[in-house]
């Protein structure tokens, strides 16, 4: 009995000490994830959430089936990766149709899963909308025009979109106490990103930092005077004829703020038709969604000492072909090689054992390899 009361007493300390210090978004955090089983940020964590609707349009556009559609066995490779590292969506689309499809573990076609950092790539698009639009004047527009508390820098909104923001952020998805897991839990995500300075030089080299699409996401909204959800859908969820509405993780019934970095939830095809989009120059059924000339800036590296990293888009050689893709934490992927015309979705709980912050872990590597491998049968 006494060592009851002594364990209550340390928790009611331990929980108080938490908000007295703001760490209170821990205790979210651990509901969300240690208390429904897990032991990070999962797949269909959207019920513990606000979520915003990214309405699809009244047009829908089913992708059309290959004529050698399922012909092919997935390899024994792909198999076991597929088991092994808790794939739930596997889709190979050659010359706009649908080659090979299979879900797994429950999902199927019209599954909704955490997109997590794919969303970066959306954000990114929207940048070159609102450029578009005239929201916004061009990459080189100070970050400092639509939130002066970064007169002092010289950041700009391509720097933003390039990951080279020079922004005081951490990424790591293990720690309660990083101001990674504060932006996924708090519930004043704007707060959390205006807290953070910029402490090195924008501009000249690239580091991966969740806050810089933040940031980008809330000067987009504050340019268009739209939600990102709105945002989105007008300008790629309705025009790409998506087949579902999709949703947005917020951070909080009052304020509302869109998880720019992460956690849009949709199925593998209407995450397709984005890859689809950046594959075809921005142009879609002929009318030019996205201007190409961005979209070119977008793929290819912004430096020479970064390949792998162009505007949103992460790039990669593998196969003696260049790709660019989409990339989410536990191995979320739309994979695109344009000249073969080749766009490889996968969606799953795990990327396998590596390091989440490794650029490529060995599984996108067997994605890609395993495709082709199907493909050349």
């Amino acid at each position: 009995m006494k060592n009851l009361k002594w364990t209550l007493i340390t928790i009611t300390a331990v929980v108080l000490l938490l908000y007295v210090f703001d760490y209170g978004y821990i205790l979210r955090g651990v509901r969300v994830v240690y208390f429904t089983g897990h032991n990070s940020a999962f797949i269909d964590d959207f019920p513990y959430f606000e979520n915003d609707i990214i309405e699809k349009g009244d047009k829908i556009e089913a992708w059309a089936k290959h004529k050698d559609f399922n012909s092919v066995e997935p390899t024994k490779i792909l198999k076991r990766a597929n088991k092994n590292w808790g794939t739930v969506a596997y889709v190979i689309i050659k010359n706009d149709s649908i080659w090979f499809e299979e879900y797994y573990d429950g999902f199927d076609e019209n599954s909704k899963t955490n997109s997590f950092s794919m969303a970066k790539s959306y954000v990114s698009g929207l940048l070159g909308k609102a450029i578009m639009d005239g929201y916004i004047k061009s990459l080189d527009q100070p970050v400092s025009d639509f939130y002066p508390e970064y007169s002092y820098a010289k950041t700009t909104v391509g720097d933003l979109s390039s990951m080279a923001s020079g922004l005081d952020w951490v990424e790591h998805y293990t720690s309660p106490f990083s101001v990674t897991a504060r932006a996924n839990y708090d519930d004043d995500l704007s707060e959390t990103i205006l807290n953070q300075k910029v402490v090195k030089t924008p501009g000249v080299e690239f580091e991966y930092l969740s806050g810089s699409t933040q940031l980008l996401g809330m000067v987009i909204e504050k340019a268009s005077g739209k939600t990102l959800s709105n945002y989105l859908s007008e300008s790629f969820w309705k025009p790409l004829g998506s087949s579902d509405n999709a949703i947005w993780q917020l951070d909080d019934e009052d304020n509302r703020l869109a998880k720019a970095f992460c956690c849009i939830g949709s199925n593998a095809k209407d995450f397709a038709r984005f890859g689809k989009l950046y594959k075809d120059h921005g142009k879609w059924n002929g009318q030019q969604i996205l201007d190409s000339a961005f979209v070119a800036k977008s793929i290819v590296p912004r430096f020479p000492e970064s390949p792998e990293y162009g505007y949103g888009w992460w790039l990669k050689e593998h196969l003696g072909k260049q790709f660019f893709m989409m990339q989410g934490h536990l191995g979320q992927y739309v994979i695109v090689q344009p000249k073969d015309n080749v766009i490889i979705v996968r969606l799953g709980h795990s990327k396998g054992p590596e390091n989440p912050l490794e650029t490529y872990t060995d599984d996108v590597s067997i994605y890609i390899e395993e495709a082709y491998e199907m493909l050349n049968k």
